[in-house]
């Protein structure tokens, strides 16, 4: 039965999830600043996982400080606060893990992504969905315990007003507007499933899923840090850590995140 034209609900999305889904504590709220500093503003006072919705975010952030534009109804934005049993240093290749999970779960529903190194979901070759990890640690937290709070926004709808504030050709998928609280549950059934993989084996548990939707699978492209080009090459997909292996001239090197971007060698 499709959730046709309703709104967010915790009572649908929790009837969509698996038992372990099922476990983490799920928020709904119309509007807020961000998610991602709710939630890690909260962590000392938290015992399980948590689930931040919101209809609409008025400060929603992205990579490298840039502002992540939402509308109630037009965007999918949450983020989740997950305890692992790891060092800061280990958790690296989350966001790509994050990435797979996401594309996996769009799937479901015959949207057919592609993802974009290190943590952009793409559709039709535009960005329709980013993600946004940061990590703190509890006071009173056990040695190499670390919350990581995984922030998620995916537009479904990109309505004029919203469009010319992103500034940007960007994607929406249109597809999910009846099922979002169906979306929300395979999404959250996907982070649920992969936060307890990764802390188990680390990214490459994940590598070959996230090569198989590698969207510039053998293309050329540069690698650029605020404006300047640090290299190019051709992308050969990602290691077991996350990086990004470039075939070069000189031979293949692999690229750490940190604030780089890909762009096709064209662009």
């Amino acid at each position: 039965m499709s959730d046709m034209n309703s709104a967010l609900s915790i009572e649908q999305i929790n009837a969509f999830c698996n038992a372990e889904a099922q476990r983490v504590a799920m928020t709904l709220v119309a509007e807020t600043g961000s998610t991602n500093a709710d939630l890690l503003a909260g962590i000392e006072n938290f015992a399980a996982p948590q689930l931040l919705i919101a209809e609409a975010q008025t400060a929603g952030k992205g990579r490298a400080g840039r502002a992540w534009h939402s509308e109630p109804g037009a965007t999918l934005t949450f983020s989740l606060a997950w305890k692992f049993n790891l060092p800061t240093h280990a958790l690296l290749g989350l966001p790509l893990a994050v990435g797979v999970v996401i594309t996996e779960a769009l799937a479901q529903f015959e949207v057919d992504a592609g993802l974009k190194w290190p943590n952009d979901v793409l559709l039709g070759g535009k960005k329709v969905a980013g993600v946004l990890i940061e990590t703190a640690v509890a006071k009173e937290a056990a040695r190499n315990q670390v919350w990581a709070v995984i922030g998620i926004g995916i537009n479904i709808v990109m309505p004029e007003r919203l469009a010319a504030l992103i500034g940007r050709p960007v994607a929406a998928a249109s597809r999910l507007q009846e099922d979002r609280n169906r979306v929300l549950a395979a999404l959250l059934n996907g982070l649920v499933d992969a936060a307890s993989l990764f802390e188990a084996q680390g990214f490459r548990a994940f590598r070959e899923r996230w090569n198989q939707r590698h969207a510039y699978s053998g293309q050329q492209v540069v690698i650029v840090d605020r404006g300047q080009m640090l290299h190019e090459g051709r992308a050969a997909g990602v290691d077991d850590s996350g990086r990004l292996l470039l075939d070069t001239s000189n031979g293949q090197i692999a690229v750490v995140a940190g604030d780089v971007s890909l762009r096709a060698q064209d662009s």
